[in-house]
C-alpha cells in the first residue's frame, strides 16, 4: 500500500464520527447514511491530493463533507421523511453514545433532518462546538451572520420539537 493511502486510510479512520454524524443528519435511513457516507469518503479521496495541510484535516473534511451532503441531498430521488418531531436536543460527542440513548438520537436526527440544507450545516457546527467565529469561516459568511441564522436555525429546530410536544 502506497504511503498516501495508507495516511488517508488513517485520517479517515480517526476522523469518521464527523462523515457518521454528517451522513444521519442529511440522510433519514441507514442505506441512504451508508451511500452518504461511501460519496463521502469518496469525494475526499478525489481531494485527498491537493490537501496542502494549511489546516487542520478535520476542518478540510468539515468543509468537503457538508458540501458532499448537501449536493447529495439536492441529487438523490428522497423518500418521506419520518414524520416523528418528539426529541430532547442533546450536544454530542462520539465517546457519548450509548444504547440508552440510541432512542434519543434517532428522534434527534429525524428532527434535524427536516431543517433546510444550510440549517443543518449550521446545527451540525453547534452540536461540533464550533465557535461563532468558526462557523462564519467554514460557511464563508461574516461571524455576526452566522450568530443570527444560528439562533434562526436552533429555533426552527425547537419549533419542530414543541410541537409534537404540544401534540401529545
Amino acid at each position: 500500500m502506497q504511503s498516501s493511502e495508507k495516511e488517508f486510510l488513517e485520517k479517515i479512520d480517526k476522523h469518521k464520527g464527523i462523515i457518521f454524524k454528517i451522513s444521519k443528519m442529511y440522510m433519514d435511513n441507514r442505506d441512504d447514511q451508508n451511500d452518504l457516507f461511501q460519496e463521502i469518503v469518496y469525494q475526499v479521496w478525489k481531494s485527498f491530493s491537493s490537501f496542502e495541510g494549511k489546516s487542520e484535516f478535520s476542518t478540510w473534511l468539515y468543509r468537503i463533507a457538508l458540501n458532499t451532503a448537501i449536493i447529495f441531498l439536492k441529487s438523490e430521488k428522497r423518500r418521506s421523511f419520518i414524520q416523528n418531531d418528539d426529541v430532547s436536543v442533546y450536544k454530542i460527542k462520539e465517546e457519548d453514545y450509548n444504547y440508552e440513548d440510541e432512542q434519543n438520537l434517532k428522534m434527534m436526527y429525524e428532527s434535524i433532518q427536516k431543517l433546510n440544507p444550510i440549517d443543518k450545516a449550521l446545527i451540525f457546527y453547534y452540536l461540533e462546538d464550533f465557535s461563532g467565529k468558526e462557523i462564519a469561516k467554514q460557511m464563508g459568511i461574516s461571524e455576526g451572520n452566522a450568530r443570527v441564522k444560528l439562533n434562526r436555525a436552533k429555533d426552527k429546530l425547537k419549533e419542530l420539537i414543541s410541537k409534537k410536544t404540544a401534540r401529545a
